[in-house]
């Protein structure tokens, strides 16, 4: 019975190991609930009630950071910007509606990448991404300029909406590098128009940015998670066979201490 007892509390301390591991820190998660607060409120078009959740998030952003160091400093910078517009667009009434969720997705997006474990939000974005992007592609080798430039800026809204998340989730060299063909592919659209050679830089762009989707839903769990599961696991392994040693050695001492049999 104290056996069976043993297990079972070594299993929900598992189980309650993982799930801690698993949620996003206590300090971050609230802002991360004040952010989709804030985009669900733009949605519905209530700008006030929005920008109330944005300041409320600063107050609370900024206490945390005054207790313990959540950031790194280019994180930082990076809510800093994405917030700095988010509020802009809540406030600003000349802006449109459709720019006011781009810029508060953003902000959105960003929060998420920074409490989210293995799977962010921005990942969901790769199939409007890819869709743009290939007809931008498709209308480049056709010489459809009109259709071209249509599909390029279509993809340059949803790439300058994910862009911070991706600063924060990939390596700093990997982004710095497709940013450089995003901007050089739109500095020089006649020549990427005009020549094929050009046009390499799209089949480039494409494929980094099926690479980065692909990799990070590739990502597996966080090693302390496998760590706490394997060590787990060997707990409860080595106790069984300590507890089955225990009886095999019971069982010799109690056939050893029996007494024998008269013969008659």
């Amino acid at each position: 019975m104290k056996v069976k007892l043993l297990i079972v509390y070594i299993a929900v301390f598992l189980m309650s190991t993982i799930t801690a591991n698993a949620e996003p820190p206590s300090t971050i998660a609230p802002l991360d609930n004040i952010s989709d607060e804030a985009l669900e409120m733009v949605k519905l078009h209530r700008y006030e009630d929005a920008e109330k959740l944005l300041q409320y998030f600063s107050h609370q952003y900024l206490a945390n950071i005054e207790k313990e160091a959540l950031f790194s400093k280019d994180d930082l910078r990076i809510i800093t910007v994405a917030f700095q517009d988010a509020l802009e667009a809540t406030r600003n009434n000349d802006i449109p509606h459709a720019e006011k969720m781009n810029r508060v997705t953003t902000f959105r997006l960003v929060i998420d990448a920074i409490s989210s474990g293995q799977q962010p939000l921005w990942t969901e974005m790769e199939e409007p991404i890819m869709s743009v992007f290939k007809n931008a592609k498709e209308a480049a080798h056709s010489g459809d300029n009109e259709n071209f430039h249509e599909s390029f800026n279509s993809f340059l809204t949803l790439y300058n909406m994910i862009y911070p998340s991706l600063k924060i989730d990939i390596p700093k060299q990997q982004i710095q590098s497709l940013d450089a063909k995003v901007s050089y592919i739109d500095h020089y659209r006649p020549k990427v128009l005009s020549h094929s050679d050009n046009q390499q830089e799209l089949d480039e762009v494409g494929s980094d940015l099926q690479s980065i989707f692909d990799n990070r839903q590739e990502d597996e769990a966080d090693p302390s998670l496998w760590w706490v599961i394997i060590s787990t696991g060997s707990i409860i392994i080595l106790t069984l066979s300590y507890v089955g040693w225990r009886k095999y050695q019971g069982d010799r001492e109690q056939e050893k201490n029996r007494p024998t049999k008269l013969k008659e």
